[in-house]
């Protein structure tokens, strides 16, 4: 924890004085950016604590949780004359407990904080070569991967289970259900490729295989050719759309994917095991109003849905949707606020375990920008039946998140 503590501040430092010297920040980084090398750095803080329902409003362990975030961008073009390529690695480190106040104070399935890894000092999470070829229309990745996104169809967050709206954890929602399809077993990151297919402006297609058993701890070697021969394999297509309107188009993501898992497992209730287990699922989002032509302001929705079979799978049918507002105040254009719903539906060959037939969240943030590398976000998620279990109350969970970017 006190190592964590020291990441926390040195960071907060260089935030701080990369601000007050920004010009000359600005004018280094460019520097570097020209001979193929970006980067970027941010520190997200929360303190969240249930204060009503749930396993306890009484206990303080998870509380405060965070995370720190270092990414690295290699031109291939600028530094090794390789065209259309792209190196890029991943740090991050996290602090205080996995899933922060949920195992002790609330106990939803879902999770109530997407941002608590538990205590890290430093991981490389992600580490992989991109090359692209015919003029970028297709890209191939490898490496070791994060499967939940990366990949964009005319500016839109894409390959897999993307969306607009509601895929940002240090940003948007914090609960785990708004932030990605919880019936997609995401592995870890891990080793793993991707090929994403881009032949027109307007449509898209690409294909994923990883390592099933993968930790994210780990450099994905010894899980990826000394574990089982277990490689999680996913698939999406989608469409980008344009609406006209007076103040601009408004854009448009209609994604349909399906998963393939190959490992053994069953619902709860039962000791057998199931091997070969697939599902699909839907992501959309669309701008329904726009303020201007010249940014973002505005209002949007997204929807998701998930299906994964009973027999293998706790988790069977899921449902989100939500809307987000950018720029509602006056004077306030950054600003975002934000709504979002889900519910998971339980299996019924599992109702020894889960006395409930679903869990459901419903959550409210307001993102405010305070300084140009300063957001706070205020969070209230209501969680009913929190792990579908009808002797823990209804759970109201409050939060503040604080974002430094440089």
């Amino acid at each position: 924890m006190k190592k964590n503590a020291v990441i926390v501040f040195v960071t907060v430092l260089i935030l701080n004085f990369s601000v007050a010297n920004a010009h000359e920040t600005l004018l280094d980084r460019e520097s570097l950016k020209n001979s193929g090398i970006d980067f970027d750095v941010s520190v997200t803080q929360i303190y969240q604590n249930n204060v009503r329902g749930g396993l306890s409003t009484h206990n303080h362990r998870g509380r405060y949780s965070g995370r720190y975030d270092f990414e690295l961008y290699f031109d291939g073009q600028k530094i090794f004359g390789l065209e259309n390529s792209l190196f890029y690695m991943h740090n991050r480190g996290s602090w205080t407990d996995a899933g922060g106040i949920d195992g002790t104070s609330v106990g939803s399935i879902f999770g109530v904080n997407a941002n608590a890894f538990g205590d890290r000092a430093f991981d490389i999470v992600e580490l992989w070569y991109q090359q692209g070829f015919n003029d970028n229309k297709f890209i191939l990745r490898l490496g070791k991967l994060d499967l939940t996104g990366g990949f964009e169809c005319k500016g839109c967050p894409v390959s897999f289970d993307g969306s607009s709206f509601a895929n940002n954890e240090t940003a948007q929602f914090m609960n785990g259900a708004l932030v990605n399809n919880p019936t997609i077993p995401f592995p870890d990151n891990g080793l793993g490729i991707i090929g994403h297919y881009n032949p027109v402006e307007w449509w898209y297609i690409s294909a994923g295989i990883a390592d099933a058993q993968a930790d994210f701890r780990e450099t994905g070697f010894n899980t990826a050719f000394h574990d089982e021969d277990y490689f999680f394999s996913i698939a999406e297509t989608g469409i980008v759309t344009e609406i006209d309107s007076a103040n601009g188009p408004l854009q448009g993501a209609y994604r349909a994917g399906l998963w393939y898992d190959p490992q053994p497992k069953g619902h709860s209730d039962m000791d057998k095991r199931y091997r070969d287990d697939t599902g699909f699922y839907l992501s959309f989002d669309q701008m329904l109003h726009r303020e201007n032509a010249d940014d973002q302001q505005g209002l949007g929705t997204f929807f998701r849905y998930g299906y994964a079979p009973s027999k293998a799978n706790d988790l069977t049918n899921f449902v989100s949707a939500g809307l987000q507002y950018q720029g509602l105040l006056e004077g306030r254009d950054d600003d975002v606020l934000g709504f979002g719903f889900a519910k998971g539906f339980l299996s019924d060959k599992a109702k020894a375990t889960y006395t409930e037939d679903a869990e459901s969240v419903y959550e409210i943030y307001y993102n405010a920008q305070i300084l140009p590398t300063v957001n706070v976000t205020p969070s209230l998620q209501y969680i009913v039946h929190p792990g579908a279990i009808n002797s823990v109350g209804n759970a109201t969970v409050l939060a503040v998140r604080v974002s430094l970017a440089f």
